[in-house]
């Protein structure tokens, strides 16, 4: 029989054990391993059951096992010290503290999801791990930041495989009282809502749950409100699932909903309000819209509204391609703004121009998130060196007449949090150790994972339908001292999944050498409503179940934070082998970093960044025609893939005594300097610090700088300019000096640039005149260009025709073909970069005369 009504009864614990309940309420006992000790010593059976998560810990102790640790004296010492040393957590200066006086007050960032223990299962992937990363990074550091998203009551999906190998997707459902949250209440005790507008008349109400990431409060927005029709209370039922309406309500919910959140939060406990809010992807860009809703509601015009939302926000985009961004039909974005939706007294018609395709190849009749979110951000990241470069080039059509070099998306490169993802046997100084030590060290770690896996493939085969007759073999899965390459994420079709089964053959011989064995262990998601995702587990699945390898290849299905855990600390190579360009950054490999593991991966994402021969090694790509034959370039990078692991990996790992010695010197070494020299670059506490110092304070600056009055101003400015800007134009161009009548030009020489300007209406402290010089090719184009001012001539004013002339040196600094061209630029104290308005005049033919110059260097 089903229970009709479910209930959660929460235990009540003894007076001397009431610090539990703390301890256990707040995230940082994920990420602390003293507190968890603590509660594993409490009752050892039952924490096992309880999946190693507090809260259902304390639900399940028996109330005489609590009578018992309350009159135990060393139990309570313990407890004592670790409530004490939380306590401190929470109120002692960090790192923020002490930064300075110009930092935010706040920051509130925005995210669809976030994966900070799989206690709280609110991720899919690796976008949700890097949220939960970045607020347990800012937890340590003292940055006062405020977590925002949505709390799904399915999660994301728990997965297992069919007989044949076929994913299959289960929804439990997630009871909020049985998890680590507690509900935003007013000063009254009733729970505080949140609520949005619908077409219809119809509303969307939410509850505010709250979840403590140490000193970070996260807000998981809840739809599930009685008041709510049956298809309101649905709209956070599950993560990434449901129709395009069912999308947009979602993301109305988490960017509205979420600043309506944050406001109620900051009245209620008296946390400072956010003066930069970051948008972590596009799925929470409409925050922007009810910001500048709030700023109209206090008399602000939209235009000026719109400028003070701009200088305090950042945006940071994690897709490197545009299939990756939500789109939605803009008929239906404007039934659900304006009068008879959201936003009221807001013209509908601004809201669909924020999310308009307005460069070459756009869509008209799509509304696209993600150019929403960098025209209501004044700065925008990529997540990695190269991911930036990409996103530049992706989005170069909003900032028309510039190269994408200068198109104004930076990138900070994502970390990941150390102390969640560090194996406790790994001490700090690992490097330190002996070759003996911390061959051994690896040699523990990898036996824990075996024993994992095994654990993990027995339930899995049990679950598939095979009696426990059928599963002896399992005794011999895996073997601790065999070389161990793990590759474990989501599934779409760019990250290839089954590349190393390109050719069957050649991986089995691998699999089964008899001197220098290899064993792999796979695991990863493919989304509900991918078919393609869900063929390519199916063939690895049937691959691995093939009795002549399956001791040597494993898929482990259902992979999440705890599996992750056990695959970074015990596997000694991490693949990753992505098409190029299309990983915006990949952190399981830095996971597996931080534990001594090597990377074996494609020059992408962060690896482009860091690769070094002494941290691991990268699988070549191809380029040219081959790299667009998908298949070719498959058969090319599937090959060079085999050789590496045969020729190099394997014989690195396997080779003893190159000094006289037992021990695969040569991998230790490895091993020791990737703990050395790449485990520190890649914590998020660096991470954080450079959103902090590179874009979290330039935003609480240029947010400060724009009182209502100011912000007007703005406004007005930049509409007068895009109204005169037609006008504007490079006239003449002329060079004196080097070069000029047939002179030799040699290195350290300089031109005169001299340039005449028609401004319209504009005055020349409006605009700034700007010669480019650089290499030029074979069409003259210029590559590695640098701009310099030139100033407008002293003591003159415009001619006869209103023209402006401008004069300045321009260095001959680089030998061989050299050119240069002219452009005029908007000019503003108040723009963040040159390119923000996305104009500029140049010559009106730079390869003639009167046009760019183009001189030779010998």
């Amino acid at each position: 029989m089903k229970a009709i009504r479910r209930f959660s009864v929460r235990p009540v614990l003894p007076e001397p054990l009431a610090p539990l309940h703390d301890l256990a309420r707040n995230l940082r006992w994920s990420w602390h391993a003293e507190t968890r000790a603590l509660f594993r010593a409490a009752a050892p059976d039952s924490w096992e059951a309880a999946g190693g998560d507090p809260v259902r810990l304390l639900a399940a102790v028996p109330a005489a096992r609590l009578q018992e640790l309350a009159a135990d004296r060393g139990f309570l010492r313990r407890l004592a010290v670790a409530a004490g040393d939380l306590h401190d957590y929470l109120t002692e200066p960090r790192w923020y503290q002490r930064a300075g006086d110009e930092l935010p007050r706040a920051v509130a960032y925005f995210s669809p999801e976030f994966g900070i223990t799989s206690a709280l299962p609110q991720y899919s992937g690796g976008l949700g791990i890097l949220a939960g990363d970045h607020l347990k990074a800012a937890s340590d550091l003292g940055l006062p930041l405020i977590g925002v998203g949505l709390l799904y009551r399915h999660g994301y999906f728990r997965q297992s495989l069919s007989r044949d190998g076929w994913q299959q997707e289960h929804y439990p459902v997630l009871d909020p009282d049985e998890l680590p949250l507690e509900l935003l209440r007013e000063e009254d005790g009733t729970a505080v809502r949140v609520a949005l507008a619908l077409p219809g008349g119809r509303s969307l109400h939410a509850y505010v749950r709250l979840a403590r990431v140490g000193r970070v409060p996260l807000l998981l927005l809840d739809s599930d409100v009685e008041e709510n029709g049956a298809a309101e209370r649905e709209v956070t039922d599950r993560l990434y699932g449901g129709g395009s309406e069912h999308r947009l309500l979602q993301e109305m919910l988490l960017g509205i909903g979420g600043v309506r959140a944050v406001r109620a939060y900051c009245r209620l406990t008296g946390h400072p309000a956010p003066e930069v809010f970051h948008t972590n992807e596009g799925h929470a860009g409409f925050l922007g819209l009810e910001r500048i809703r709030e700023l109209a509601h206090e008399g602000a015009a939209f235009d000026a509204a719109l400028e003070t939302v701009r200088a305090g926000t950042v945006f940071t985009t994690h897709t490197p391609v545009p299939a990756g961004i939500d789109r939605f039909d803009r008929d239906l974005v404007a039934r659900h703004f304006g009068d008879d939706g959201e936003l009221p007294g807001i013209d509908a018609q601004a809201v669909l121009a924020l999310g308009r395709e307005t460069y070459d190849g756009g869509d008209p009749t799509l509304f696209n998130m993600a150019v929403m979110g960098l025209r209501l951000a004044q700065r925008a990241n990529g997540v990695s060196t190269l991911h930036g470069r990409v996103s530049r080039e992706m989005f170069a059509g909003l900032w028309p007449g510039f190269d994408p070099a200068e198109v104004p998306i930076t990138s900070v490169t994502n970390g990941v949090h150390a102390p969640t993802w560090t194996a406790p046997e790994v001490p700090r100084d690992a490097h330190r150790l002996t070759d003996a030590e911390l061959w051994e060290l690896r040699r523990t770690l990898r036996e824990q994972l075996v024993h994992e896996v095994r654990a993990r493939l027995h339930a899995s085969c049990r679950q598939r339908g095979a009696a426990r007759a059928e599963l002896g073999w399992i005794d011999g899965v895996l073997d601790p001292d065999v070389l161990t390459i793990g590759f474990a994420r989501r599934v779409p079709s760019y990250k290839r999944l089954t590349l190393m089964l390109r050719d069957p053959d050649r991986l089995t011989e691998l699999l089964l050498h008899p001197t220098r064995p290899v064993q792999i262990v796979v695991a990863g998601k493919a989304h509900p409503a991918d078919d393609g995702g869900k063929r390519l587990i199916q063939e690895l699945v049937r691959f691995a179940d093939d009795p002549a390898v399956r001791h040597r290849v494993v898929f482990l299905p259902d992979y999440g934070m705890a599996m992750a855990r056990k695959l970074y600390h015990g596997c000694d190579v991490w693949l990753n082998n992505p098409l190029r360009p299309l990983e915006a950054c990949g952190t399981s490999g830095m996971k597996a970093a931080l534990n001594g593991c090597l990377n074996l991966s494609v020059l992408d994402g962060w690896w482009d960044e860091w690769f070094e021969p002494d941290f691991g090694w990268a699988v070549p790509t191809a380029d040219g025609q081959a790299a667009a034959d998908q298949t070719r370039r498959d058969d090319i990078e599937a090959a060079a893939l085999y050789r590496l692991v045969q020729d190099q990996v394997a014989p690195c790992f396997y080779d003893r005594g190159v000094s006289g010695g037992e021990l695969p010197e040569r991998w230790i070494e490895r091993v020791r300097q990737t703990l050395r020299r790449l485990a520190p670059k890649v914590p998020a506490d660096r991470m954080v610090r450079e959103y902090v110092e590179r874009l979290y304070a330039p935003a609480a600056r240029a947010h400060r700088a724009l009182d209502r009055a100011a912000a007007g101003r703005l406004a007005a400015w930049k509409s007068r300019v895009r109204e005169e800007w037609p006008r504007v134009a490079v006239d003449r161009v002329e060079h004196a000096g080097a070069g000029a009548e047939g002179a030799s030009l040699e290195l350290g020489s300089s031109l005169t640039v001299r340039v005449r300007v028609a401004l319209g209406a504009l005055t020349p402290d409006e605009v700034e005149v700007q010669a480019v010089a650089g290499r030029v090719d074979e069409s003259d184009a210029l590559a590695g260009a640098d701009a310099v001012r030139v100033a407008l001539k002293p003591g003159t004013g415009p001619d006869l025709e209103g023209r402006w002339l401008y004069e300045g040196p321009l260095a001959l600094d680089r030998t061989g073909s050299f050119g240069y061209t002219v452009r005029v630029l908007p000019a503003h104290p108040l723009l963040s970069a040159p390119a923000e308005l996305g104009l500029t005049a140049a010559p009106p033919d730079e390869a003639g005369a009167g046009g760019a110059g183009g001189v030779l260097l010998r």
